[in-house]
């Protein structure tokens, strides 16, 4: 017989999780004092509980192993709705653990009570309280299976006091079985037969490749059939890099900011081969404009998933690995060759530059770390820096983006930065945000400098929200209502003279890392680019922080304007 809070940590072994984000508090003291005395489980310490899923979901990501966080009740577990909702989006394994009321208190109003698997029904895979010290051991299993297989995805596991302290059974389970759970692990032949077939008669097919086959490591099976075939390809912002962004049949991102040649190719191609993705709105444009001439298959391991935004001609539902592997059986040549030729035609005509901005550009300081570092981690904030990295970062093998896709958080890049780089201690880690994002989780300078972590963070300092600035440029007649992170009480309100009579800016970005023991470069000249990254380089035992001073109203192009079809885009905004 032992406690509760002795077979978590049995159970945290037995799942080989070897790091948990961790925050303490009264209804979770007792899991912690239990992982006291734990050399090979790391307790990470965040500063916010935000960041803390933040940077569990960025240790997933990086090194595909589940991400494990633990809060106390009440406002700790409600410090983590982001997060699971950002997991949940973008298909990240979490077993987020909460500490709970004791039983008898549960429904009573009690200090720090909250029903925190209501409030994470809707935003997570799976959500459960544990009500019963010998149902313990089943749950944790069962949450890291639910987390892991099929699509994979967050679990909330809510653990009251009085279970923690409960004595019971020592047993944890090797085996799952989950009545109506079933994960699907086979592949429908017939409909890859009809597929290929499909395709086989196609005179301008497309692969569309989403997050899907990133999350299944269907890398390599994804780069041979584009070969195979010879179809031009293009990717969602969460597939780019299923195969190498250098690729000569790779046309680029598809969607709002995609690339002329990816959306003009959806636009005009016949089949729309499609593999992990759920055609949300940001990829789709108008909706009845959408792939309007093609015949559509649609791979995705989870059935929701497939015709729930577009309707597909050829559902298949099966991990994207397998069904590319069973797709390989059957697939050969296409006689496409003056299909290839337009859109290769389009991809050099019409390529993503920011060559009319002077000086500094976001352009500039990404294809540095392209020329210069073979295999960086890359976490994103979420604006206009994350679709600048989305659009100049270039992705071949051992190359990795995290950036938070669906519901497009930000705050997320620093923290998720964290949790990659101690999930990857050797790798070369960055994060990447804008002056807004960089401010909301901005105090794990403490947490990386605590850890002694290398990784460098790059700031684009532009004074605004630049990505609803942009849209306020664009489509509200320059009133940049709430945007200008320079205002102070004194401006005028509806002030239009962003050069001359700007205040100071607010943080000064290099003293508030060197007052965290961190260290910090500002940069306003782009000669200076190749001195910055020379200068993080030097220093191993804390973060760096390089901000980069851009023009103030440096805007993302191209852009499809909300309701318009992908093949009306605005190219230089």
């Amino acid at each position: 017989m032992i406690k509760g809070t002795e077979l978590f940590v049995k159970a945290l072994k037995e799942e080989g999780v070897d790091t948990l984000f961790g925050y303490p508090g009264g209804q979770a003291i007792d899991l912690f004092d239990a992982l006291y005395d734990q050399d090979d489980i790391d307790v990470v310490l965040p500063r916010h509980e935000q960041a803390l899923i933040h940077a569990a979901d960025g240790y997933a990501r990086s090194t595909g192993r589940v991400g494990v966080c633990l809060v106390t009740s009440g406002p700790g577990a409600t410090n983590l709705v982001t997060g699971i909702a950002t997991a949940n989006y973008d298909s990240v394994p979490l077993v987020c653990f909460t500490g709970q009321v004791p039983l008898d208190l549960m429904g009573n109003d009690a200090f720090q009570e909250v029903d925190i698997v209501g409030i994470t029904r809707n935003i997570c895979k799976y959500a459960v309280t544990v009500r019963d010290r010998e149902d313990l051991g089943r749950i944790i299993k069962e949450a890291f299976y639910i987390a892991r297989t099929g699509r994979p995805g967050p679990v909330v596991v809510d653990f009251p006091k009085d279970i923690q302290q409960a004595m019971g059974s020592d047993e944890y389970p090797d085996e799952v079985n989950i009545r109506g759970y079933r994960p699907n692990e086979s592949v429908h032949v017939g409909q890859i037969k009809k597929a290929v077939s499909t395709l086989k008669k196609a005179k301008k097919p497309l692969f569309l490749i989403g997050g899907g086959v990133n999350i299944s490591g269907a890398n390599a099976e994804m780069l041979e059939l584009a070969e195979r075939t010879g179809a031009p390809v293009i990717t969602t912002i969460m597939g780019k890099g299923a195969i190498p962004t250098g690729h000569k049949q790779y046309l680029g991102n598809i969607g709002i900011h995609g690339s002329y040649a990816a959306n003009h190719a959806v636009s005009e191609c016949d089949v729309l081969f499609s593999v992990g993705t759920r055609f949300n709105d940001r990829i789709t444009g108008k909706i009845s404009e959408f792939a309007k001439n093609a015949t559509i298959i649609h791979i995705d391991v989870d059935s929701a998933s497939i015709s729930k935004n577009i309707q597909v001609d050829i559902p298949i539902v099966a991990d994207a690995k397998l069904a590319l592997q069973k797709l390989l059986e059957y697939a050969g040549p296409l006689k496409i060759d003056r299909w290839t030729e337009q859109t290769q035609q389009w991809k050099a005509e019409y390529p993503i530059t920011m060559d009319r901005y002077p000086g500094v550009t976001p352009e500039k300081v990404i294809r540095y770390i392209n020329e210069n570092y073979k295999h960086p981690i890359v976490a994103t904030d979420v604006g206009q820096n994350q679709l600048w990295t989305t659009q100049f970062l270039e992705l071949e093998s051992n190359r990795q983006l995290l950036t938070s896709g669906g519901l497009g958080t930000m705050g997320y890049g620093f923290p998720a930065a964290i949790g990659a780089q101690i999930g990857n201690p050797d790798a070369d880690v960055f994060a990447i945000s804008g002056d807004g994002g960089m401010q909301m989780n901005i105090q794990e300078f403490a947490t990386a400098v605590a850890l002694e972590l290398p990784l460098t963070l790059i700031v684009f300092n532009n004074g605004y929200l630049g990505n609803v600035r942009q849209w306020q440029q664009m489509f509200f007649n320059k009133r940049y209502s709430s945007t200008c992170l320079t205002y102070r009480k004194s401006c005028q309100r509806n002030c239009m003279n962003k050069d001359k009579c700007c205040p100071k800016y607010t943080p000064d970005f290099v003293k508030l890392a060197e007052s965290y023991d961190a260290y910090g470069m500002r940069i306003m000249d782009e000669k200076d680019i190749p001195k910055a990254f020379a200068f993080a380089k030097e220093h191993k035992d804390a973060p760096t922080l390089l901000e980069f001073i851009i023009d103030r109203e440096a805007n993302v192009s191209p852009m499809v304007p909300g309701g318009k079809p992908l093949n009306e885009m605005i190219m230089d905004c």
